[in-house]
Order: structure tokens, then sequence, then C-alpha cells
């Protein structure tokens, strides 16, 4: 069984989570990801590039989102992490809080931990028949 991988670093600003989106489809593009799926694999890529830029790069900090793709046979694991802030409560989010929780029921296991160097990895496993 083949596995292949892609890495992308980009911006974390607004197009971030779209340009993540795009990688993840053209790296999935023509390797069999039933369509349901693979819109809920993009969904989770949103979601969690996203948090990057909204909670990881709060305060006018700028940085980065590292996107990591691996697939082999149906299987695929995300991993997108951020060397910002880390993982705190935000009491003036902008958000409605039920991202995290929309990723945990479109992806088979979700992992959150602190990244190397600060910041968040968020790590997201799909099966893709």
């Amino acid at each position: 069984m083949t596995e292949t991988t892609i890495r992308r670093s980009f911006p974390a600003d607004r197009g971030a989570p779209g340009v993540a989106r795009h990688a993840v489809r053209e790296f999935l593009r023509g390797r069999g990801a039933d369509p349901a799926r693979l819109s809920d694999v993009l969904l989770a890529v949103s979601e969690v590039v996203t948090n990057c830029v909204v909670h990881g790069y709060r305060d006018g900090s700028t940085g980065d989102v590292a996107l990591e793709a691996r697939h082999s046979g149906d299987h695929l694991v995300l991993s997108v992490a951020d060397q910002g802030t880390g993982m705190r409560p935000r009491l003036d989010s902008p958000g409605l809080g039920l991202g995290l929780p929309l990723v945990g029921r479109v992806a088979d296991r979700v992992d959150i931990k602190a990244a190397d160097g600060g910041g968040t990895l968020v790590r997201m496993s799909f099966s893709l028949d």
C-alpha cells in the first residue's frame, strides 16, 4: 500500500481556510474518496484552519498555518498546526463554539495538543470509503 503526503504552509489570514480546502481537494482528487466523505473532510479542514486564524493568532499577532495530509489506502490523516497562543478560553470569541464539536462528528478521530514550539496541533483521521 502506497502512502502519499503533502505539506503546505500559508499565512494565517482570511484566505487561509479556502487555501487549505483547495490543497486538500486537489490532493484527494482522483483517489476514490466518496463525495460525501470528501465534503466532511473539507468542512473539518475549514473549521480547524479558521480556528487557527481566529484563536491562534489573536491580539494582532501574525503567523502561518501548517497543513499535512497523509493518504494511504482508504485512510486519511490531516494535521493542522499554528505557532500562535495555543488553546485557551476566549470570552470574546467571535464564533459560536461549534467548530470543534462539528469536526468531532465528521472525523473518525480528533486529537488536539500543544504544538512543538507553541501553538496548537489538531490531527484528524478519516476513512474515505
